[in-house]
């Protein structure tokens, strides 16, 4: 896993509207409160699970669980999957890190 991306924990953008169409999940970013149709992303099973999963805050740890679980795979090759995926994703927009919450003391 990235050291960069570790220890973030990631949600999805305010800043796209995502449908299910024809068992495919399309997300079309939103820019100047119109969508941007010439950037619409589309997602396979896996990609569809990681975005259903990041309707909350997650971890690449906990996200790689799922996907490992999800589909029987090793988890070192999920963990390196789910890392690039969401790399890819943050590259462009789709999802950002999530607020941390500061705790008293810290």
């Amino acid at each position: 896993m990235p050291e960069c991306l570790s220890g973030e924990t990631f949600t999805r953008s305010r800043s796209v509207v995502a449908r299910v169409v024809a068992g495919e999940t399309l997300i079309v970013p939103i820019r100047g409160k119109v969508g941007d149709l010439a950037s619409i992303y589309s997602f396979n099973g896996t990609g569809t699970l990681i975005w259903k999963l990041l309707e909350s805050p997650r971890t690449l740890g906990q996200l790689a669980a799922c996907v490992a679980e999800e589909y029987t795979v090793d988890s070192a090759q999920a963990e390196s999957d789910v890392a690039s995926f969401v790399s890819e994703m943050k590259a462009v927009g789709l999802v950002e890190v999530a607020a941390s919450v500061a705790v008293a003391g810290d």
